[in-house]
């Protein structure tokens, strides 16, 4: 073997084993890159999974908090509905009284409801019909425990269904059971509502 043939034997086996090295590092670079990415791609997987389960478990949460706003209000609405109900048989049972429970009753709203000074007391054209003999010296009966009370029975009428009306000059007190429910009802339904839900 001459000394060239030596030479070329020489680069030969060492391209060889420098394109050995080269491919064994390579591969190595490879599959350090292929593991990299695989851990990075599941990292990945894991984290969109993760929001992904955060998001249903958020869209649980919002969609339990409005079913629950929901029967709040259905659960508040049926208890308004029944409140307003009983507030409309009190009304009707007034309206189905006999005549002289009826006047029974309007003596005590007059004792409660009339100031202590002298003045009228208007009535609709039925109850002015319907009204007893001596009407008007009962109810000043019961009002001579207030000093300086004394109310007529007025000529005059109104469109009221039950109850009456006041009149002390230029002031009214509209005491018809209309005015009245509608003035009390708040406090009417926070007493029926105690009765009936607590």
């Amino acid at each position: 073997m001459t000394g060239v043939e030596k030479i070329i034997d020489f680069i030969k086996n060492n391209a060889v084993s420098v394109a050995d090295e080269i491919e064994a590092k390579a591969k190595a670079d490879s599959d350090e890159i292929i593991a990299a990415a695989k851990t990075e791609g599941l990292k990945k997987s894991e984290e969109m999974l993760q929001l992904s389960e955060t998001e249903v478990q958020a869209y649980l949460s919002r969609a339990k908090s409005s079913a629950k706003l929901l029967e709040k209000k259905m659960i508040l609405e049926a208890k308004q509905q029944m409140i307003s109900e009983i507030i409309g048989d009190a009304k009707d049972l007034l309206a189905k009284l006999s005549d002289a429970e009826y006047f029974d009753v309007i003596v005590k709203m007059i004792k409660r409801y009339s100031l202590g000074k002298q003045g009228e007391v208007v009535f609709s054209k039925a109850d002015r019909e319907l009204m007893p003999a001596g009407f008007e010296e009962r109810i000043n009966a019961v009002l001579s425990e207030k000093t300086g009370a004394k109310l007529s029975v007025s000529d005059e009428t109104r469109e009221i269904t039950g109850g009456f009306i006041l009149v002390y000059g230029d002031i009214e007190e509209d005491c018809s059971f209309d005015a009245l429910f509608f003035a009390e009802r708040d406090l009417l339904q926070d007493k029926i509502g105690k009765i009936l839900f607590e």
